[in-house]
């Protein structure tokens, strides 16, 4: 559930980006940090060690006002690839209010993805998460890279799923601003009734997305 601070009037959903070792988590929320406009970002913090890229986890807060003056934050973490950092991705997605899972595109790593997602709904499980209702984006990254799985092909697999398919080449931008806006979406349909987004502080669907997305420098 979100952060409601009613005093402050500040309204806080946390995103996690999730997925396999190497898959693109970090470079999504790079791209976003340089996308996003100077006065909704803050410092983008990293941390790096021999054994992989994002040890605990990284952090883009960005933020921006309803009609009614609700300030509605995001706050944006990866979690570790490597499993031996289990416990790490455990309590980065506490709490979790979507996540966008970042596959890696290229055929050999589809073994990779298959126990990073089963790692996903093992954890949200283990934190107290209604998977099965959590907000969640599914996307393909890499796709500049050599032997990727075609489009059409992931489509199939995953049209009998509920969750949207996004494809990103995450090092260039391609496909990171969209990516959050599915999701986005998707975290505005799960709470837009129980905070009253909508009938309380005049947020509709797109105004929400835009409110930060629409901020991103020719990415949509």
């Amino acid at each position: 559930m979100p952060e409601f601070d009613e005093g402050a009037g500040r309204l806080t959903f946390k995103l996690v980006y999730y997925g396999p070792a190497q898959s693109g988590k970090t470079s999504n929320l790079v791209q976003l940090h340089d996308l996003v406009s100077a006065q909704l970002k803050g410092e983008l913090m990293t941390l790096e060690t021999q054994s992989d890229r994002t040890l605990f986890f990284d952090l883009l807060p960005l933020g921006s006002r309803a009609p009614s003056g609700l300030l509605v934050k995001l706050r944006l973490f990866t979690v570790p690839g490597q499993v031996q950092h289990d416990g790490t991705r455990k309590a980065v997605l506490s709490r979790a209010d979507g996540v966008v899972f970042v596959a890696d595109s290229q055929r050999r790593e589809a073994s990779n993805n298959a126990e990073a997602f089963q790692n996903l709904a093992d954890n949200a499980a283990r934190v107290g998460l209604d998977f099965e209702h959590l907000p969640l984006v599914v996307q393909f990254n890499k796709r500049d890279l050599p032997d990727v799985a075609p489009e059409a092909e992931i489509l199939a697999r995953y049209a009998a799923t509920t969750w949207p398919v996004t494809f990103a080449t995450a090092t260039r931008g391609e496909g990171v601003a969209e990516s959050l806006a599915r999701l986005l979406q998707a975290v505005y349909q799960r709470h837009d009734v129980d905070l009253g987004l909508s009938a309380r502080h005049g947020l509709s669907t797109e105004s929400f997305v835009r409110a930060f997305v629409g901020n991103t420098q020719g990415t949509m």
